[in-house]
C-alpha cells in the first residue's frame, strides 16, 4: 500500500505524470456585504475574501462553484457578467422609525 504524497497543505502534490496544477477560478468580491444576512457574511469569509476588490484564485470543486453562485450579487466571477444588483436583495428587514414618520418627513 503506497501513500500519495502531499503538501504541507494538505493537498496532493503534483506527481510525474502530467504535472497539471488544479483549475482554479478568479473572483473579485465587488460589493460590500453590510446589511445582508449573517449566512451572507460567512460565505465572503470562507471564501477567503477580507476587503472589498480583493482578487482571490479559487479552486474549481462543486462547493466552492455553489458558494459562488449564492453570493454572486456580491462577487464578481472572470469570464461571467457581473451587474450590480438594482435593490438590496437578502438584507436584513429593519423597522423604521414611528417619531420621524409621525412628523410627515
Amino acid at each position: 500500500m503506497t501513500a500519495t504524497p502531499t503538501s504541507s497543505r494538505g493537498a496532493a502534490a503534483p506527481t510525474g505524470d502530467g504535472d497539471r496544477l488544479p483549475a482554479t477560478i478568479r473572483a473579485t468580491w465587488k460589493k460590500s456585504a453590510i446589511g445582508y444576512s449573517w449566512k451572507v457574511k460567512a460565505t465572503i469569509r470562507s471564501l477567503g475574501f477580507r476587503r472589498l476588490n480583493q482578487v482571490r484564485e479559487l479552486p474549481d470543486t462543486p462547493a466552492v462553484r455553489g458558494m459562488l453562485a449564492s453570493v454572486g450579487f456580491l462577487v464578481a466571477v472572470d469570464g461571467q457578467p457581473w451587474r450590480p444588483p438594482r435593490r438590496a436583495r437578502y438584507k436584513t428587514p429593519r423597522a423604521r422609525s414611528a417619531k420621524k414618520h409621525s412628523r410627515g418627513r
